[in-house]
């Protein structure tokens, strides 16, 4: 209960931040892609500026997360090959498991069949 609150006001005072911040910045940024003719720019946008700091906020979180994702990839195959390894053991604990079940029952008909002789 107490995470959730804190979560919900984590969520709110950075709403409050990103909403302040798209107000004091919503003026007009030309963003020019042309660096040989800046004054005729082939490729521009204009946009507020809230805009361009939003667009950089949700890139620099996709790169974390792929530059996470990425460095995490040898834990992933290393769980892989651990659970490709657990579940062979398995399977040969399963089958010593029967062969042992099936060697006990015969040397119980066994006794039962030396049993009924020895009488």
């Amino acid at each position: 209960m107490i995470t959730r609150a804190l979560w919900t006001l984590g969520a709110v005072l950075a709403a409050v931040f990103l909403i302040t911040l798209a107000v004091a910045n919503r003026h007009g940024v030309q963003l020019v892609l042309d660096p040989f003719t800046p004054e005729a720019p082939v490729i521009s946008a204009m946009l507020p500026f809230y805009v361009y700091l939003f667009a950089m906020l949700i890139l620099g979180v996709f790169l974390g997360g792929l530059a996470t994702w990425v460095n995490q990839g040898k834990w992933r195959r290393l769980v892989r090959i651990r659970t490709h390894e657990s579940l062979r053991w398995k399977g040969e604990a399963e089958r010593l498991t029967r062969e042992r079940d099936a060697g006990v029952a015969a040397s119980n008909e066994r006794r039962k069949q030396l049993t009924v002789i020895g009488r």
